[in-house]
């Protein structure tokens, strides 16, 4: 690759913008850079998976005759970009990881509409697991995702290509999901940026799951952005949002924050090492002049892991055949008895009742979350943010066996269960909170370590504020070996 490619390359998507703006470069150069790199890194990493690049190339030359023109562009005009195989792109339909979805015709989802409106180049689509369903990235149609700073490792899921993809350089841009942590997770295992909206801020219209052609807005579940920098992440939910929230909103003081430390829960393992990382962090918020106060549980979590069990289990269930579910309807009863009993059985049991939950005990596990999320509003009262760990682990060897046989192993040889990548993620996505995922530095394994700051409902441009400030005048996106 050449060095002015590799230059590039580095460059956030603000940077690499005004370039663009500049003339410096061209669209057309940038997305040729782009290209060379996933073709470099493809036998290695698998970040992106589908390539369209007759119409990438058409449409990044018209953008380059319109700035020679002086025409007035868009806010992201000529900026090449991928997005995460779980939305529908023209030409690109959206697989979610099955080839009886990638073989149809598709529109422009929702949020990516927005995004070639502000005219970004799309030329590609990222992996995913099938049905985003996983904390790995791998299906029989693509195969494996692997991480960029230890290529035995995954690089998370469900939004794992695309942290890959922005950790290595191939895009400085992607569009992600999340509804177990989909945004989150990869951003942590690969060091990059990740923004969980408020729910319902960004539609979700033209993503699979649900199936193609819903119009379902699904509950839980949040379509945001992925970058390279804090402010890439305003910029790009300024966007897709369809206003100027983010990207406008007034920069943070860190002299005068006020942020919550969550490290401890009873009920919810943390490797020593991951733990050690954050508090480190923490001592460098302290030192920068925030207000940093550890506290305990800033909601009841026994209560609202079970809330949050049942209003999972409801839309993973949606996702299942008929025959699957009708299966574990007749084994309602045997399933609350194992409940009743405990024991090993009773995980399984406990899923069995999520999966077929009736109505009215979505309904209970709503009104859970609804006293819930009116409780914690004390906390937000008293803090700007909650910073927490968003994984129990770091980026753990590609395990593609089923999920019951499944372990986490921390680095003091605590064994965890795999169920255990739910548990930091779900007080923001069950409480339909917003979450900014940002990079805290290597554990003492060398791998990436995230964090995420939790914000109040519809505190989105609180929490990324928050992110820019640490990003200016503590640390950022750290590239891997293989980037720099």
């Amino acid at each position: 690759m050449k060095a002015l490619d590799d230059h590039l390359l580095k460059l956030d998507a603000t940077d690499q913008l005004a370039l663009l703006g500049k003339k410096k470069v061209s669209a057309v150069e940038l997305l040729k850079a782009s290209l060379a790199r996933h073709e470099q890194t493809h036998a290695k990493l698998n970040a992106v998976v589908a390539v369209d690049l007759d119409r990438a190339l058409f449409h990044a030359k018209a953008l380059d005759e319109l700035r020679a023109r002086g025409e007035t562009l868009g806010p992201l005009a000529g900026l090449p970009m991928t997005v995460k195989d779980t939305f529908d792109v023209v030409g690109l339909p959206a697989s979610s990881g099955l080839k009886a979805y990638r073989q149809r015709q598709a529109q422009d989802a929702a949020a990516v509409r927005l995004a070639r409106h502000a005219g970004v180049v799309i030329w590609g689509k990222t992996n995913t697991p099938v049905l985003a369903g996983d904390w790995q990235t791998f299906n029989g149609l693509y195969g494996t995702t692997n991480n960029p700073w230890d290529v035995s490792r995954t690089c998370g899921g469900s939004s794992g290509g695309a942290a890959t993809a922005l950790a290595a350089g191939i895009t400085a841009l992607e569009i992600g999901s999340d509804i177990g942590g989909s945004l989150r997770v990869p951003a942590s295992f690969c060091g990059v940026y990740s923004h969980k909206p408020t729910w319902g801020l960004v539609n979700q219209r033209g993503q699979v799951p649900p199936a193609p052609g819903s119009w379902s807005e699904r509950d839980l579940n949040v379509a945001g952005p992925m970058a390279r920098s804090a402010r890439d992440l305003r910029l790009l939910l300024s966007v897709i949002e369809g206003g100027p929230m983010a990207a406008k909103a007034p920069s943070a003081d860190l002299k005068t924050a006020r942020i919550a430390l969550w490290l401890d829960e009873p009920s919810f393992p943390l490797d020593p090492q991951v733990r050690s990382s954050i508090e480190s962090f923490a001592a460098e918020l302290t030192a920068a002049g925030v207000e940093v106060t550890p506290i305990s549980s800033p909601a009841h979590m026994p209560t609202l892991m079970a809330a949050y069990q049942t209003l999972l289990g409801a839309i993973i269930g949606e996702d299942m055949p008929d025959s699957t579910i009708r299966a574990m309807e007749r084994m309602r009863g045997l399933a609350r008895w194992q409940m009743a009993r405990g024991g090993a059985g009773a995980r399984d049991a406990a899923m069995t009742l999520a999966y077929t939950a009736t109505h009215r005990e979505w309904l209970a596990a709503d009104a859970v979350r609804a006293r819930l999320r009116h409780e914690i509003g004390e906390v937000f009262g008293r803090f700007d943010a909650i910073l927490a760990p968003i994984t129990p682990v770091t980026a753990f060897a590609h395990d593609h066996r089923p999920f019951a046989r499944r372990r986490l192993t921390g680095s003091d040889g605590e064994v965890m269960p795999y169920a255990s990548m739910l548990n930091w993620i779900s007080l923001a996505t069950a409480l339909h909170l917003p979450a900014t995922a940002i990079p805290i530095g290597p554990a003492a394994d060398g791998l990436p370590v995230g964090a995420q700051l939790i914000g109040p409902l519809n505190g989105d441009a609180k929490t990324l504020a928050l992110a820019q400030a640490i990003e200016d005048n503590i640390r950022g996106f750290t590239a891997p070996e293989m980037a720099r």
